[in-house]
């Protein structure tokens, strides 16, 4: 064989292993140092739920909602441009309702959230043939997968709550979006705290 075919086979390999290094860097996903403890709708035993890195497996994940694009217009853009203040208050919930906020890396109702729900309840109970999406969100930290995961799980929680308050589980579905779709758009407490949130959106 000879030195010019043996030069082009090195230079062929030396560049098919940079390639190869090069897409080894990605996204560094940062998990919270006490992500995968969630506490029960109940607010009672704890429930451990396995990680995103580390043997995760997506057989683990709540099966999430979809919907198509359609469904999905009316969540957000008016909302997205109103006032912090607005924010807080209605999420981007349809009027008449308002968010469900939750503490870091759990999807238990706090205390402090049940007479929103509870007020939420009772409007659903004046609009009886409407369906409604519960919309589970999440803030940015850790991996995109446990935050759909955590996402779910608040609006699950807050779907069986309102199943017991009487409201029909035909007419709710839940959908979460984890940290896809921040109201809030800053990498402070006050922005995260903003965007652990279920929202009620009528159909």
């Amino acid at each position: 064989m000879n030195t010019r075919i043996i030069t082009s086979l090195t230079l062929s390999a030396l560049l098919a292993s940079f390639l190869l290094l090069g897409t080894g860097c990605g996204k560094k996903n940062v998990i919270p140092p006490d992500a995968g403890a969630e506490t029960d709708a109940a607010g009672g035993k704890n429930i451990k739920y396995p990680l995103a890195e580390g043997g995760f497996s997506q057989d683990h994940l709540p099966k999430t909602g979809t919907l198509d694009d359609k469904q999905m217009g009316n969540s957000g853009s008016y909302a997205d441009q109103q006032s912090d203040d607005f924010k807080r208050k209605h999420g981007r919930c349809s009027d008449n309702l308002f968010p469900v906020y939750f503490d870091f890396d759990q999807a238990g109702i706090r205390p402090d959230m049940v007479q929103v729900v509870t007020r939420n309840a009772e409007y659903l109970k004046t609009i009886a043939g409407k369906r409604v999406i519960i919309e589970g969100n999440s803030d940015e930290r850790g991996t995109n997968e446990y935050n759909m995961a955590l996402g779910e799980r608040r609006a699950i929680n807050v779907q069986q709550y309102l199943t017991n308050m009487g409201i029909d589980a035909r007419r709710m579905q839940t959908l979460s979006y984890g940290e896809e779709k921040p109201l809030f758009t800053g990498q402070d407490e006050n922005a995260y705290s903003g965007n652990r949130r279920v929202d009620f959106i009528i159909k």
